[in-house]
């Protein structure tokens, strides 16, 4: 599961070490590497937290879609560690299991609906470089979800290559979540 990072995981000392320690174990059963490497330059973790708790808070867009986006993002990039932790997050919300688990083989799966396709589609295109987000693309979210949601899933897409990008970079892979719950981890998106 996990292996050697490319930066090597910090020490989590101090009272703000053992307070992120303990809430990382209650919420994931272990602390999670990217916390641990990230360790190392406080203001940047501080940031991610942030980040990620404002993230939580969005409302506007249905949650599916935003696990799926994110997915579809950490299965182009190729971080397995946010494909994992997306399947445990997905699995603790009660979100969709079967389609989560198609995430990485979305154009071969047949458990999508034609919005969720869409979703998918813009998540890859958001990530890809250059974006190939095509107008018609936009056009067909913005009719189905509305301004306020279209507006939300872009940022949700941008804050998950954010993180995939980052976790793939520090070397980061999976950790197991999915698999502590009793679920089998995701592979990497296919090829085709």
């Amino acid at each position: 599961m996990t292996g050697n990072t490319r930066i090597p995981r910090a020490e989590m000392t101090g009272i703000y070490g053992a307070v992120v320690k303990r809430m990382s174990r209650r919420m994931l059963g272990d602390v999670a590497e990217p916390v641990e490497v990230t360790w190392h330059n406080r203001k940047v973790l501080n940031f991610s937290f942030t980040v990620g708790r404002k993230a939580q808070k969005w409302n506007r867009c249905d949650e599916n879609l935003k696990s799926f986006a994110h997915m579809a993002v950490a299965g182009l990039v190729g971080c397995s560690f946010c494909l994992d932790f997306g399947y445990f997050h997905a699995h603790n919300e009660g979100l969709d299991l079967a389609k989560a688990r198609e995430v990485p083989r979305w154009r071969e799966s047949d458990v999508f609906t034609p919005l969720e396709r869409d979703v998918l589609e813009y998540a890859e295109a958001m990530t890809v470089t250059p974006p190939t987000v095509t107008d018609e693309l936009s056009a067909r979210l913005l009719d189905a979800l509305g301004p306020a949601a279209l507006v939300e899933l872009t940022a949700f897409v941008a804050v998950a290559n954010l993180m995939t990008r980052t976790n793939t970079a520090f070397g980061i892979e999976s950790q197991g979540f999915a698999a502590s719950c009793g679920l089998e981890p995701l592979t990497v998106r296919s090829t085709t």
